[in-house]
Order: structure tokens, then sequence, then C-alpha cells
């Protein structure tokens, strides 16, 4: 009887010690983030913006562009802007960052432009000293996918695709020892496959309007082939030609992108839902990097000087998430929330190099587990 009354006791104590880890009932397995850089939380909800869709100086044939994406209706607009996400994301999943319901994510770091901001979303904090500029030095900062890759049972199993070549120094791939395939990067991992073979030859022979950016649509066939191939656990992929197209002032390329962006998301979702190791045990999170100007004079840039380049927004889609759809309450949320949240749908206590933002309790169902392992 005393033998049985201290097992009892053992077992009690390991779930005290061990909350998250012993009560981690949540379906998740797998976790997609995905990032569009710089798009705004204004085309997001309310879809093409009137001031700029018919300026000669950002469109070129602002007839065309109206017929694909204009109507006097913003939730009809944003539909046609973004039909995956106003459907299937908005029916099944939650969606925060709009601020005409004073519902608002920021960002925490002073400098509002990209390194700064995906290391404020793959950390969980801000470091405005160290991390100050796009400059191509690996992050000191350990990112929460270089954490994920060092718990058992997901040693191998983190992977990132990005449009970006600045991806392997802020995952600081030389530390991490993460895959990394960004930039113009080639397919390179053991056993290519037939279509891994055919990207990495189209690559080379299409080119990119920017010098540091490859299309979009390489990185995602890329992370797609991967996420088939390997079958990751934790998948990173961060789009880029928003933020690029904006800066160039075309806001015509800025929502075409935005809308074959959906489409990718759209095709990444179908393609987990109907394979049996991922359907029903992955959650998408998806953000932003930081936001852009409101008027015709700021849009194409971000920065400290640039008021609106703070304000972030972010979607989740996932078996253990209740489907609100857009979240109309007054709240105020932060992109340093999202490495905490991102490794709580997986069982995983994050113990980060500095304080992290605190866990988005309400995109879980069963809020009451993650309060009782704080």
């Amino acid at each position: 009887m005393r033998y049985k009354i201290l097992i009892v006791f053992i077992i009690l104590l390991h779930l005290h010690n061990n909350p998250l880890k012993a009560q981690h009932r949540l379906k998740t397995e797998n976790v997609i983030l995905i990032t569009l850089d710089g798009f705004r939380w204004r085309e997001l909800f309310t879809g093409a913006d009137e001031d700029f869709i018919s300026e000669k100086d950002f469109v070129k044939d602002k007839d065309a562009l109206k017929e694909k994406f204009w109507h006097d209706d913003p939730l009809i607009r944003r539909q046609k802007l973004l039909p995956f996400v106003w459907t299937t994301l908005a029916q099944n999943g939650q969606i925060y960052g709009n601020r005409n319901h004073n519902n608002k994510v920021n960002l925490h770091n002073k400098h509002r432009f990209s390194y700064p901001g995906y290391h404020e979303i793959l950390t969980g904090f801000t470091d405005d000293r160290r991390v100050d500029s796009n400059d191509k030095k690996d992050n000191p900062n350990k990112t929460v996918l270089e954490f994920i890759n060092e718990q058992k049972g997901f040693r191998k199993k983190v992977a990132a695709f990005g449009s970006w070549d600045l991806f392997p120094y802020i995952l600081n791939k030389n530390r991490s020892g993460l895959l990394i395939n960004a930039g113009f990067d080639t397919a390179s991992t053991p056993h290519l496959t037939n279509r891994e073979k055919f990207l990495n030859k189209l690559q080379a022979r299409v080119p990119s309007p920017w010098l540091n950016v490859r299309l979009d649509a390489f990185t995602h066939y890329f992370a797609l082939e991967h996420l088939k191939k390997a079958s990751p656990r934790v998948l990173y992929i961060a789009y880029g030609e928003t933020d690029d197209f904006a800066h160039e002032g075309s806001y015509e390329a800025y929502l075409k992108s935005a809308h074959q962006t959906d489409a990718f998301i759209k095709e990444l979702w179908e393609w987990v839902q109907h394979t049996p190791k991922y359907r029903n045990k992955t959650t998408l999170l998806i953000t932003t990097d930081h936001g852009r100007g409101n008027n015709k004079r700021s849009w194409q840039n971000h920065g400290s000087n640039i008021g609106e380049a703070d304000e972030t927004w972010f979607m989740v889609l996932g078996p253990d998430t209740p489907a609100l759809g857009e979240v109309k309450e007054a709240g105020q949320y932060y992109t340093d929330q999202l490495a905490q949240t991102l490794t709580t749908f997986l069982g995983i206590t994050y113990k980060p190099d500095k304080p992290a933002g605190e866990v988005i309790k309400a995109v879980f169902k069963n809020p009451e587990i993650i309060s009782s392992a704080e």
C-alpha cells in the first residue's frame, strides 16, 4: 500500500513540475508559420484602397485592376483580394488586427522594418540595440525555430524557406543548423525529387526584379516539395513580394502578389487537409513583419518615422483554434506573443534568452490547459 502511495506521489510531483507537457491534450502536432512581408492591415480587412487603386503613379491599368479587385462594399472587396482568407480561414479560424474595431496588433521594436520585425516574431522579444539594421549579420539571439529544433522529437524536423536572402542570418544558419532555403538558394537536400531538380533549373533561368529577393513562386514550391518529401513538424515560409512591390510604388503588383499568396496558402492548406500525417493535426499561424504608411506619400515605406509601420495583424487556423472568424472585440496584442503561442501549440515550454511575449490564450479552444501551465 505504501508503495502505491509513493508511486502516485511521484506521478503528481511530475505533473506539477511539467504542467504543460503533462496536460498537453492539443491535437496540433505540426505548425506552419507564414509571413507576408510588409502587407498592410488595411488591405487585409478592407481590400483594395480607394485612394490608390486609381492613382496613375501606382497603377498602370486601373480599369483591369478595378475589374479584378474593386467593389464598393469593403467586405466584398477584401474577399475578392483574399478569397481563401475570407472564406475558409474566416469560417474556421481567427483573424486579428482590424483597427476599425479597435482590435489592435502592434510591434514592440522601435525600428519598424524587416530584420527587427522578423526577429520579434521569431524570438518573442526585441533587441533594439543589437538588431537595428537589415545588414547581413548573424542574429545574436536564438530563435524559436532553433529552440524547437533542439527539442526531443523535433530534431531535423524544422525547416525555413524565404524569398529574402537575409533569412540565413536572421535564423543564424551557422549556429542553429536549421535547414534554410532563402534568396536564390536551390534545393540541395539528399535525393532531390524531379520537381526540385526542375525548380533548380527554372529559378536560374527566370530573372527576379530584385538582387536579393527571389520571386515568391519559387519559395512556395520549394517549401511545398520539402513538406511532401521530408514531413517537417515545423515549417516556416516567408513570402516577400508584397513589400518589394510596395517599395517600388506598384500598387497593382502589390495587390496581385497578395492575391497570389492567398492562393499559395490555399494550396498548402488543401494539401495538409488531404494528407493523413497532417490532416487535423496542423495549425497555420500567419502574420507580417511590419506595417507601412497609410497615404500616398508614405504607403511605399516603413520605419521608425512612419506612423502605421508598427501596426500588424495575425491569423490562426487549426484543430485547436475556435472558429471565431474576424475578431471584432477591442483588444491589444503584440507580435512578440507569437513565438510563445507557436510552441504552446506543440506542447513545448519555450525558454528564450529574454522574457518573451505571453501566450495568446484566445486562440486555444481549451485555454484552461494553458492557464494551468503558468
